[in-house]
C-alpha cells in the first residue's frame, strides 16, 4: 500500500465515507492505539495515557481529549465532542459533493471511489511487514475484517469488533452488542459542544496494556 496520501483523504474520512460515524471513530481509536496514546482498562474501557503524540489530526485529538476519562467505545461514539467532530468532518466532504443532503450519506460517486480504493488496496493476509499507516488504511477500507486479521485482541478487548462477526461484507461493529448495520447506514451525529484544546494526557484505566501492539 502507498497509504492514505495516495487517496487524498485522511483515514477517518475514508472510513466516514465508507462506514459512517462509527467507522470514523473506530479508525481514530486504532490510530491512537498504534501511537501508544491510549490504553485499555476494565469493562472494555479506553483512556488516554501519557503526553499527546505530535502531529495528531484534530479529529484524532478530539477523540483523545474525550478519553481523559475512561469510556467504552459505545460511550465514546456518543460523546458530544466526538459527534461535533464528526459533523465538522462532514462539512468539507459535503462541499466536495461526496455527501448528499439531507441525510449526509455518501453520494454514488463517493461510494464508487471508496470501492475503487478498496479494490486497489485489498485486505492484507497478515500484519507482519505492514507499517502503522498501512494498518490504519486497511482498517479504514475494510472495517471488522481488517481488525480481525490485524488487531484481533485489541479490537475484542475494547469492543471495536463483535465476537463471531461474519467475514463477508464491510462492516464496523464498534460499540454494538449485536450485528450490525451496513456501511451505508448513518446515525445523526450532529449536536454537542466543542471541547478544550489538546494538552498532555495522563492517568490510566487501572489495568490493561498501552497501545502500539495487539
Amino acid at each position: 500500500m502507498d497509504g492514505a496520501a495516495e487517496i487524498g483523504w485522511e483515514p477517518h474520512e475514508i472510513a466516514l465515507l465508507g462506514g459512517g460515524p462509527r467507522a470514523a471513530v473506530t479508525v481514530a481509536v486504532v490510530a491512537l492505539h498504534l501511537r501508544g496514546a491510549i490504553e485499555t482498562g476494565p469493562r472494555r474501557t479506553l483512556c488516554a495515557t501519557g503526553p499527546e503524540p505530535e502531529g495528531l489530526h484534530p479529529f484524532e485529538g478530539t477523540v483523545l481529549d474525550c478519553l481523559r476519562e475512561p469510556l467504552t467505545a459505545r460511550e465514546l461514539v456518543r460523546h458530544p465532542d466526538v459527534r461535533l467532530a464528526v459533523a465538522l468532518t462532514r462539512i468539507p466532504l459535503a462541499e466536495e459533493g461526496l455527501l448528499r443532503y439531507p441525510g449526509l450519506g455518501p453520494t454514488r460517486s463517493a461510494r464508487r471511489r471508496v470501492e475503487f480504493w478498496r479494490q486497489r488496496h485489498p485486505l492484507p493476509a497478515v500484519r507482519h511487514g505492514l507499517s502503522d499507516e498501512d494498518t490504519l488504511l486497511a482498517v479504514a477500507l475494510h472495517g471488522d475484517a481488517a481488525l480481525r486479521v490485524l488487531l484481533p485482541r485489541f479490537a475484542l478487548r475494547t469492543g471495536l469488533m463483535v465476537p463471531g462477526a461474519p467475514a463477508e461484507g464491510v462492516r464496523f461493529s464498534m460499540g454494538r452488542r449485536r450485528f450490525l448495520r451496513w456501511r451505508d447506514e448513518y446515525e445523526d451525529s450532529l449536536s454537542g459542544g466543542r471541547g478544550t484544546g489538546h494538552g498532555d494526557h495522563s492517568g490510566g484505566c487501572g489495568s490493561g496494556g498501552g497501545g502500539g501492539g495487539d
